[in-house]
């Protein structure tokens, strides 16, 4: 008997159950080497009184198994709970999200031509969600980006690449703007694109990168990108290749994995019978090839092309009056229709076949020792100030410069609104305080305490501050931005 491969399943929420029934039988019908743990997750345990979404023997058994077929799951709106999806992703270091669109014109309608992959960093961006609320009328959410985040997913987009015939590597950030987060990113792109001189590299502002996505998909062919963008961009290219039920995705991580389609739970149709499998089916699909059964995920996937190919289409993707779509289904009838043609191959559309797990070859990844001088030169202080008046406030808060430190700017929203803001400038209760340094480089330089100190002066003169951010200094370059207007 073939050895099996244990893997953890959850059914999920919304149209999960119906989508991963359907899955499953046609998993069963194709002899996949594989034995399922069941686990409950999602919406039932996060009403339980589990913020999570997932209890203890769920994560046994993910620890176990180590691989994870997921149907979508619903996270509850409000009361503090956290996207099992983020927690599951960052709980088990899935740094590298994989999603590969094609277009599958004419059985399925679209106005391009698509066959690219997506390669989304899973862990941190804005997806970390840490989040504040600071005054009565300003939250904030912080955007992290390390440097070994940034060169595990770009080496691995390259790698990618290079494992699977792909001759081109696009990064996408908006580092214009975000000149230090966004311009890590593409720094270390550049950097990792160095060693691979065989592929070719280029780079995208991310709104016009988007723009082309959806205009001129040919021009892509692996995207490496940041968690929200590439959450945003594989929706859109899902979406204009026919449809966002069709595509699977992969969380690729040093130890685990985990399998699923790129679409939610769906609750509006939940129960109706019509939600399309096939973005689950893919997801399956890549697990198979994860596993080392690449016989059994071609047969599958060829099956899938070939019903598509007959005309046989769920009610997202069926066109009343198309001679390619002759037969509008259900979501078990679909999968009926793959298991009816498990060894059969698509006869327009390319045969798809699948390789020993190519990805074995490059999952472990060497990271860089960077390990720059760091040099204090002053601290941002934000205050929750209900006045509206800069140049008071500037006025009064010069007075508590001392230690060497001295405020040079106050901003509001990241603008400057003093020395010399414009009148025009529209201001919250949430400003920033830029207090730096007048020592010189190389001379003493500001020390923790002196920091310290200038906080109790500020609290002594009645003012409420509400975090800091200290200014440092990389081998001598800024590793802060000045404002808007500075």
């Amino acid at each position: 008997m073939a050895h099996k491969t244990p893997i953890t399943v959850a059914y999920g929420d919304g149209i999960g159950p119906e989508i991963m029934e359907a899955v499953l039988r046609i998993l069963d019908a194709a002899e996949a080497p594989i034995e399922k743990e069941i686990i409950e997750i999602g919406e039932k345990v996060y009403l339980s009184g589990t913020s999570s979404g997932i209890g203890p023997e769920a994560w046994d058994s993910l620890r176990r198994t180590r691989v994870f077929l997921k149907a979508p799951i619903t996270t509850p709106q409000g009361g503090g709970y956290k996207s099992l999806n983020v927690t599951t992703r960052k709980a088990l270091g899935l740094y590298a999200n994989v999603r590969p669109v094609r277009t599958l014109e004419p059985y399925v309608a679209t106005k391009v031509h698509m066959d690219l992959v997506i390669v989304r960093e899973n862990e941190e961006d804005l997806y970390a969600g840490i989040e504040h609320q600071q005054t009565a009328d300003v939250v904030q959410c912080l955007k992290l980006i390390s440097r070994p985040g940034c060169e595990k997913i770009v080496r691995y987009a390259f790698e990618y690449a290079k494992a699977y015939g792909r001759k081109k590597v696009s990064c996408f950030s908006k580092d214009n703007i975000m000149k230090l987060t966004d311009g890590l990113f593409h720094k270390v792109f550049n950097e990792i694109g160095e060693e691979y001189p065989e592929i070719e590299k280029d780079h995208r502002i991310i709104d016009i990168g988007s723009a082309l996505l959806a205009e001129q998909p040919e021009k892509f062919d692996v995207i490496v990108t940041e968690n929200l963008y590439g959450d945003i961009i594989s929706d859109i290219a899902a979406q204009v290749a026919g449809s966002v039920g069709l595509c699977g995705s992969a969380n690729i991580g040093e130890q685990c994995a985990m399998f699923e389609a790129i679409h939610g739970s769906a609750p509006d149709i939940a129960g109706k019978g019509i939600a399309n499998p096939s973005g689950l089916l893919n997801g399956a699909i890549m697990m198979l090839v994860h596993i080392n059964a690449p016989e059994v995920a071609s047969k599958i996937h060829n099956a899938w092309l070939r019903t598509l190919e007959d005309g046989i289409h769920t009610a997202d993707i069926y066109k009343e009056g198309s001679e390619h779509s002759v037969r509008k289904v259900s979501t078990q009838a679909f999968a009926d229709a793959v298991i009816e043609r498990l060894g059969q191959l698509p006869e327009k559309m390319a045969t798809v076949t699948y390789n020993s797990n190519r990805e074995a070859t490059f999952r472990s990844v060497p990271l860089s020792t960077y390990n720059p001088v760091k040099t204090l030169m002053g601290v941002d202080v934000f205050i929750d100030y209900k006045g509206r008046d800069a140049n008071k406030l500037g006025a009064e808060l010069s007075k508590l410069n001392g230690d060497g430190l001295v405020l040079t700017m106050i901003s509001n929203r990241g603008v400057k609104v003093w020395p010399e803001g414009l009148p025009e400038t529209f201001m919250t209760n949430h400003f920033r305080l830029r207090y730096k340094s007048e020592i010189h480089p190389g001379e003493d330089p500001i020390r923790p305490e002196y920091i310290i100190r200038l906080l109790q002066r500020i609290m002594d003169a009645g003012f409420d501050f509400i975090k800091i951010e200290n200014l440092y200094m990389f081998d001598g370059v800024k590793g802060y931005t000045a404002g808007q207007g500075e």
